[in-house]
């Protein structure tokens, strides 16, 4: 993240020692921050990611008219404790307000600057998300509208034809598909799977992607592997990731990596016990920091490519689901009471004992796959989703 300081400072003060100040907070700023800052003129404030008006000394109200033509709101006024640089930033502000436009003092600690930073950075941030195909041809409940992720979630999501990662995956050498990661497997089935997971990489790089989902089912056929390793490294990184180009689970697991910092088990229910509130979730792929343990196997429709086969952790999760509208969402707690080795299922296994609501699912699920976190983050997630 680049940001982008533009001081203002009367011709009363003493220039030379309250740069020397400025360089000081400046310096604090991005040492805590761990952030990109850079003092430029006015005709380069807008340029990066974040434009901070630096009121450097009192008297310097007349000066920011005289640039104002020149600035847009919302104003973002920095300053500090010395010069009366803080009066005449409320002079500043008081001004915006009466005149209607959207403005802020930055002030404070150094440590608290970078808290206010951070958090009008995340308001800024538009995600950028990639849909490599489109959802695969079952998920005929899983479409979304792009402009409602852009407006209610400040995602942006880009159609990527597959054809671009079956063509990286094909010009990639075998010796650059180092298992650098202590995998034991078959050698020719993990090399094919580090290879579409670079190939990945190299997509994401390419478009700058924050997340992305992937249908990966026609993988199977064009060049005999799965995505189900490259996607639990990602999702390992915190890069989220789903299968099957379901849009809807990826903007879940968005949401879950934005507020429990968590991605997920992408999971398919594959069977309700209503008697005592009981299902089991399986899938394919999961982040490697999830299990406990895990082997890699071969990807269960298919019998190809490499999956992961994990044991979870035996304690309180959370199951989260944001609907096709974007809006409406499923959320409950369970408890994992075993993990499975059944041979007619998905790869990873793992029996939930739910809290509530186990209902919704035989009544008005929001789709097939549903997301596992652990921990009880029921109240945070209603709280972000009533909130936005």
């Amino acid at each position: 993240m680049k940001i982008n300081v533009f001081p203002i400072v009367s011709s009363l003060h003493n220039q030379e020692r309250i740069n020397e100040e400025t360089k000081t907070l400046l310096a604090e700023l991005i040492i805590k921050s761990n952030l990109e800052i850079e003092i430029v003129d006015v005709d380069r404030l807008y340029d990066g990611d974040l434009p901070l008006i630096l009121i450097q000394s009192g008297g310097s109200e007349q000066l920011f008219l005289e640039n104002y033509a020149k600035l847009k709101p919302p104003f973002y006024l920095l300053t500090y404790g010395t010069n009366n640089s803080l009066a005449a930033s409320l002079e500043i502000l008081s001004y915006l307000k009466d005149n209607d436009l959207e403005g802020e003092v930055l002030h404070g600690s150094t440590t608290y600057l970078t808290k206010r930073i951070n958090e009008i950075l995340e308001e800024k941030r538009v995600y950028r998300y990639g849909v490599i195909g489109k959802p695969s041809d079952w998920l005929i409940s899983s479409n979304v509208n792009y402009k409602d992720a852009r407006d209610l979630h400040k995602v942006r999501l880009i159609d990527i034809d597959i054809n671009e990662v079956i063509n990286h995956f094909n010009k990639i050498d075998d010796s650059l598909c180092k298992n650098n990661f202590g995998f034991q497997y078959d050698e020719k089935e993990l090399t094919d799977a580090i290879r579409l997971y670079l190939a990945l990489f190299m997509i994401k790089k390419e478009y700058r992607l924050d997340g992305l989902t992937i249908r990966c089912f026609d993988l199977l056929s064009s060049i005999k592997t799965t995505a189900c390793l490259g996607l639990a490294l990602f999702n390992l990184k915190n890069i989220v990731s789903t299968c099957e180009g379901d849009v809807p689970t990826m903007l879940t697991m968005h949401i879950l990596n934005k507020v429990t910092g968590q991605v997920g088990f992408q999971a398919n229910p594959s069977r309700i016990n209503v008697d005592d509130s009981t299902m089991v979730f399986a899938h394919c792929t999961l982040p490697l920091n999830m299990p406990k343990t895990y082997t890699l196997d071969s990807h269960f429709e298919s019998g190809i490519g490499v999956a992961v086969k994990g044991e979870l952790k035996e304690e309180k999760v959370t199951i989260f689901k944001l609907s096709k509208n974007l809006k409406d969402y499923y959320v409950t707690t369970g408890t994992i009471i075993r993990n499975l080795n059944e041979p007619n299922l998905c790869r990873t296994q793992i029996e939930v004992k739910v809290d509530e609501n186990i209902e919704y699912f035989l009544t008005r699920p929001y789709g097939n796959h549903h997301v596992i976190i652990y921990g009880d983050h029921k109240e945070e997630l209603e709280n972000y989703m009533q909130n936005l």
